[in-house]
């Protein structure tokens, strides 16, 4: 058997002010065939590593294709796609005749002219490997699962946990189901349910983490196959953005059909329910003070790289410093002039620094003050997970009783090491401030005694009613509050 792999991914936030472009891709994720280290998988390519590692025991020969993936930002540069995406077709083509295809896929990457990017990367790759070829596709929950993707696809497993723990363990489940179809062990069927809703879903809380759990144990038995939830992404204005739920039956539509139907009625009657209260910023802090023990993590959803914020946002930050607040640290803030600066400067230098709040009004007022730079690390990482995500080069500079992290590739907080790459430890410290909705979670939530989630004037607003969209499918919860679901649409 011949199998093919490649990945082209980015979270789209068609209202961020950063546009996208190849440059953004070459500083995350950029690998020529047979270039992707071994070490780890990064954004969206663990269909690979898994592939890598599995071909010859179970007997099948592995064309690698490019490998291309960018933080979250706005919409990528039409050419850049094009030129993207065409390599990758072009690397399927030439491995031609192919057996099997899994691909590692974002699902709300929006370019120029584009607002299905991988319904048409599956649409065009559909024409080249035909029909007989198996397709599978490994998705961020946070995807829009449109109907193109569903038409030209055989299987779609999307991330079950929220932060995304588990790309490895759901590429495995891709591959899995890819080979049980080419050896004739199973007839996969696809069924969605669309829930009519736009929502956040953490799963590391309920009632959440009861459904996932509930989820995976239907996995296996009865002819289910798979169950995914496709989240949406809130950030993205598209016509098909909305919760979905998809179940994969083997050869039973009507039990795939039953299962969507019952899983997505559930999460409609959870409207409202699944995502953490957030505080002001006053209240916040306030509250995280308060606590009588350490650390507090302060999460700042509203400015997270992760869904495409500038991630310099500076009103906590200015809000820690007017209040005299001790013993905090915060990041990551995204200003390479300042890291220059910090760099040129050196460790335990004292300097005037003007940073963070460039890119837009939502990024706050610019803090002015005088630092003292505590460490400097070039090419600095953090893990999430079981994957690695850059940072670049960093700085912690130190102003009143605040260490703040600053970063020259933007990311959100997923890992200790964004502060520990610096001597910071955030078990040891009163207050430890994360720019990042909950990815967070997985790494600072077992060291966390509270987690508190305050609201700054970044654009991610956790209102989602409030964000202006164009494009969506009307009618919709929470834009309209009497929205049904739309019940089975595949």
């Amino acid at each position: 058997m011949r199998l093919f792999t490649a990945t082209l991914a980015t979270e789209t936030n068609t209202f961020s002010p950063l546009p996208t472009s190849i440059e953004n891709y070459r500083e995350s994720v950029f690998f020529r065939p047979g270039e992707h280290p071994s070490d780890a998988p990064r954004m969206c390519t663990a269909p690979l590593l898994v592939m890598r590692r599995r071909a010859a025991g179970e007997g099948f020969t592995l064309i690698e294709g490019s490998c291309f993936a960018a933080s979250p930002a706005g919409l990528t540069n039409r050419a850049d796609y094009e030129t993207m995406r065409d390599e990758i077709l072009e690397q399927a083509k030439a491995a031609m005749p192919l057996d099997g295809v899994v691909l590692g896929l974002h699902g709300a990457m929006v370019a120029h002219g584009y607002d299905d990017v991988e319904g048409d990367i599956l649409e065009r790759l559909r024409a080249i490997v035909g029909t007989t070829c198996v397709v599978g596709v490994e998705l961020d929950p946070h995807c829009h699962l449109t109907l193109k993707r569903l038409s030209h696809a055989d299987i779609i497993v999307c991330y079950k946990e929220f932060p995304h723990t588990d790309v490895v363990e759901r590429a495995e489940d891709v591959l899995d189901l890819v080979l049980a179809t080419l050896r004739g062990k199973i007839r996969p069927v696809m069924s969605v349910y669309d829930c009519r809703q736009i929502s956040s879903y953490p799963t590391t809380i309920q009632p959440m983490r009861g459904f996932v759990d509930r989820m995976m144990a239907l996995e296996g038995k009865d002819g289910i196959l798979s169950v995914s939830v496709a989240h949406c992404f809130p950030y993205g204005d598209v016509p098909e953005i909305g919760t979905r739920v998809l179940v994969i039956a083997d050869g039973e539509k009507g039990k795939a059909d039953a299962l969507a139907t019952r899983l997505g009625e559930e999460l409609v009657s959870l409207r409202g329910k699944t995502q953490s209260p957030s505080r002001g910023v006053a209240e916040g802090i306030a509250e995280g003070v308060a606590f009588n023990d350490r650390p507090v993590v302060v999460a700042d959803p509203a400015d997270n790289a992760g869904g495409g914020a500038p991630s310099d946002n500076t009103d906590i930050l200015r809000h820690l410093l007017q209040s005299g607040v001790e013993q905090a640290c915060l990041g990551p803030v995204w200003d390479p002039i300042a890291v220059r600066l910090c760099f040129d400067a050196g460790v335990g230098a004292r300097l005037p620094l003007r940073f963070g709040g460039k890119i837009a009004p939502s990024s706050g007022a610019p803090i002015d003050a005088e630092v003292e730079v505590v460490a400097l690390k070039r090419d600095a990482w953090q893990r999430f997970g079981p994957t690695q995500v850059t940072l670049g080069d960093c700085a912690a500079i130190r102003l009143g009783g605040v260490e703040v992290v600053l970063n020259t590739n933007r990311t959100q907080a997923t890992g200790l090491e964004l502060f520990t790459n610096l001597g910071i430890d955030p078990t040891d410290r009163k207050l430890v401030v994360v720019k990042s909705t909950n990815h967070f979670m997985a790494a600072f939530g077992p060291i966390a005694k509270k987690v508190v989630y305050v609201e700054s004037g970044g654009p991610l607003r956790r209102d989602h009613s409030k964000m202006p969209y164009t494009k969506v499918e009307r009618p919709i919860w929470p834009l309209d509050a009497d929205a049904r679901p739309r019940g089975l649409i595949f």
